[in-house]
């Protein structure tokens, strides 16, 4: 299936019903009175975050959605029906804006969210409410409200706790997949790897991170060469970028140092957040290189690249090297989500009355030095 991550809709919530003017008519009811009901509520649009989706190529083709207007009052003191609702079901991480303004609307970030993305209008009134005591007989009624029309624009993101940023051919989708249950197209020529790839890293009982790949970058990349740039915000939502960098090209003309170079500038030109990310160095197809020529690549490239961050050396094809740096992963996403959360350590003996929504902070809970 294509890999679709942006799309536009139309979509109109159901207008209300009117009202009715009706008076009561019965056999021996002289002065029966107003009975006239209101309209019926126009159907609402709502988008909920389907964990079953991953694109969204179901709206690249079906671009209008319409709720159904609500039922009109009757006489009889019968209200009109309420229209249908409709749900959209959207990958969860899609960004629902306005189209004409670009206003963010909503972002559905957690499975199974549910937002209204278009509110039915509400059914007029009918006769039986303007009745009072000095308007025994009203013959006014109001017609009901339109629905919410609007044009939007869909945008997914995917939801990843790592992405892996480099050139292409650096062996990004050999790693996906050597530490993954993610099976990318892997071969020997560039851009193999059309669209983002997403894989769950299982590190132990419980403990896993989903890691993104997206097609390789080239430099220029931030203005439109190649295929990277449609991808790159993908990444946005990650909490740490992989630099995977060919440390043995084929091409010995080729220096993986102006490479790496071009790859963060283009990272830097393409949005300044998503360069402050924390990044990781991830030296790769050491499998290439002699043993004894290892050490002094790496240190060579380290130099070169004035990198002061984290290295790591790795051979996707031969998982060398692949276990240590998953699990640094893994404590690192951890870590970023106590973070994100407001987690602190809690002292063991306290977890109880914690659970119970105790001030921790209070001095009453305050440790005492033993006497």
């Amino acid at each position: 299936m294509k890999f679709v991550d942006e799309a536009y809709i139309d979509i109109a919530a159901g207008d209300g019903g009117n009202g009715c003017v009706s008076f009561r008519h019965e056999k021996y009811k002289e002065f029966g009175g107003p009975d006239g009901g209101d309209g019926g509520r126009g159907g609402h649009v709502f988008a909920v975050a389907d964990v079953n989706l991953n694109t969204l190529v179901d709206y690249r083709y079906a671009r209008r959605y319409e709720a159904k207007r609500g039922e009109h009052g009757k006489g009889s003191d019968m209200f009109g029906a309420a229209g249908d609702d409709i749900t959209l079901h959207m990958p969860v991480g899609t960004i629902i804006s306005d189209a004409e303004t670009g206003e963010v609307l909503f972002e559905l970030l957690t499975p199974g969210e549910v937002v209204t993305i278009a509110k039915g209008g509400d059914g007029g009134y009918g006769n039986l409410r303007f009745k009072s005591a000095i308007n025994r007989a009203p013959r006014q009624k109001t017609p009901g409200w339109p629905g919410e029309r609007r044009s939007l624009k869909l945008e997914l993101k995917v939801l990843a706790d790592v992405g892996l940023l480099g050139m292409p051919n650096a062996g990004k989708s050999t790693f996906i997949s050597a530490v993954s249950n993610a099976r990318p197209k892997i071969a020997d020529y560039p851009f193999t790897t059309l669209h983002p790839n997403l894989g769950v890293v299982r590190v132990g009982p419980e403990q896993s991170f989903v890691v993104a790949d997206i097609p390789g970058l080239i430099e220029g990349a931030s203005e439109g060469a190649g295929l990277g740039h449609q991808f790159l915000r993908h990444l946005q939502r990650t909490r740490l970028l992989l630099h995977v960098v060919d440390l043995a090209p084929f091409d010995d003309s080729v220096d993986p140092v102006a490479q790496a170079k071009a790859i963060v500038g283009e990272l830097k030109k393409y949005d300044a957040e998503l360069y402050g990310k924390p990044r990781w160095l991830v030296l790769n197809k050491l499998d290439m290189v002699p043993v004894e020529e290892r050490a002094a690549r790496v240190k060579d490239f380290v130099k070169r690249f004035k990198w002061k961050g984290p290295v790591f050396e790795i051979s996707a094809l031969t998982r060398e090297g692949c276990e240590p740096l998953i699990r640094q992963i893994y404590q690192h996403v951890q870590a970023q989500q106590k973070l994100e959360q407001g987690v602190k350590e809690v002292d063991p003996r306290f977890a109880d009355v914690e659970d119970a929504g105790v001030d921790l902070s209070d001095p009453r809970f305050a440790p005492r030095d033993p006497e």
